[in-house]
């Protein structure tokens, strides 16, 4: 390769590579995700309004999405939160999420749906961390559904609060 063709060959690489930003963004929610969380949120009492349960699943899997965008998270939850300690990103930290979750699940008012925040103690090499629960109106934080998006960089992670085997839950008061 003479010097012509490398300098163009190089000019090419540069402004490409600058050109090519990292995928960001969590993978679209499949419809049966959607639908199975829907399902569970119904059965967490006979007054939960199906549409609102449907509303709900809708909105944590799309909102979850459209923040993993705009967080920028390209790495896995640990690393991203350094990034955001040392000022490389913005937001990401969980609790970013799970008040940017409740503020987006507010927005819906629901009549027979609860949101609480919630926290989990640190354990001896674990880290605190906060997340988003939903329950049937009325019913407390440890009858309802985890719904945290931080777990997974956008994608989120459901599980019936007692069933969550990572962490304890406690009302964030």
């Amino acid at each position: 390769m003479n010097f012509v063709n490398f300098c163009i060959f190089a000019v090419v690489m540069l402004t490409t590579g600058c050109a090519i930003h990292p995928k960001t963004g969590a993978p679209a929610a499949s419809s049966l995700e959607v639908a199975l969380l829907a399902d569970s949120i119904q059965s967490l009492g006979l007054k939960v309004d199906p549409q609102e349960a449907k509303t709900a699943a809708e909105a944590a899997f799309v909102h979850a999405q459209h923040l993993s965008v705009q967080y920028q998270v390209t790495d896995a939850p640990l690393i991203h939160n350094t990034k955001v300690n040392l000022g490389l990103r913005t937001r990401g930290l969980c609790w970013h999420w799970a008040r940017d979750m409740a503020a987006r699940l507010n927005q819906a008012g629901f009549k027979t749906l609860d949101l609480h925040m919630a926290r989990s103690k640190p354990e001896s090499f674990r880290i605190g961390h906060s997340t988003l629960i939903i329950s049937a109106k009325g019913d407390k934080h440890t009858d309802g559904i985890v719904l945290d998006p931080w777990r997974y960089g956008g994608k989120v992670f459901w599980s019936a609060t007692e069933a969550d085997s990572k962490y304890i839950w406690l009302l964030e008061i």
